[in-house]
């Protein structure tokens, strides 16, 4: 790497940062996915508990007694958050992969035209 010219080094040192970009981002992508699935499936076991049931809510290290619709109302209100994150994610995730591409073809290009051909011609 150290023989390739600075503008280059450059180009290859911004791409590794766009790379970590990405990964991070796809990373905190995944971790609402997971929150999302928990919540959703959180929602589901409410629908089966009659009205009267007693439910509990972790607030905390704790948990307190709260009504079922409250409890209903908060993580329907918790996963459509989640899901307007998770979308707000994708879309900054499919930039950066698009400027990945477009960076990894001007590199690709700057390589060949540096590369010495072999070929008579």
């Amino acid at each position: 790497m150290e023989r390739l010219p600075p503008q280059l080094r450059h180009q290859l040192s911004q791409f590794q940062q766009a790379q970590q970009q990405a990964q991070a981002l796809m990373t905190q992508r995944q971790q609402l996915e997971l929150v999302l699935r928990e919540t959703e499936k959180a929602l589901e076991e409410l629908g089966k508990l009659g009205g009267d049931e007693v439910v509990y809510k972790r607030v905390g290290g704790i948990l307190v007694r709260a009504s079922k619709p409250d409890v209903e109302r908060e993580l329907n209100e918790r996963k459509e958050t989640l899901n307007l994150r998770i979308k707000t994610l994708e879309r900054q995730e499919g930039r950066v992969v698009k400027r990945l591409n477009e960076m990894r073809e001007k590199i690709q290009e700057a390589l060949k035209t540096r590369e010495p051909s072999g070929e008579a011609g």
